[in-house]
């Protein structure tokens, strides 16, 4: 297994475990911060206006999309090192000789 192979695994399992873990916080906090950031523009209480939605839902595509990173990121560095150690050159002990 070559370095890209094992960085490419890795990447598909940090992208895995975003879908189960990941997801759901993501979505939520980005939304939250999208409700925070319209309510500093157009004040509390929001109505429900095109802009405030579309800053809502850009921001809660926007944190998905910053977690799913960070977790694809990671999980290929990780995934690059894991290839890097089981790849390493063993060094079998030298036979020592009978005299």
């Amino acid at each position: 297994m070559t370095r890209k192979t094992s960085t490419l695994v890795g990447a598909g399992i940090g992208l895995a475990l975003f879908l189960f873990v990941g997801l759901l916080p993501a979505m939520y906090y980005g939304g939250f911060a999208g409700v925070l950031l319209a309510g500093g523009m157009f004040g509390v209480p929001l109505r429900p206006g095109l802009l405030v939605r579309t800053i809502i839902y850009f921001s809660t595509a926007f944190g998905v999309i910053g977690v799913g990173g960070l977790f694809a990121i990671g999980g290929a560095a990780l995934g690059a090192v894991a290839g890097t150690i089981l790849n390493a050159p063993v060094e079998k002990p030298a036979k020592a000789t009978a005299k």
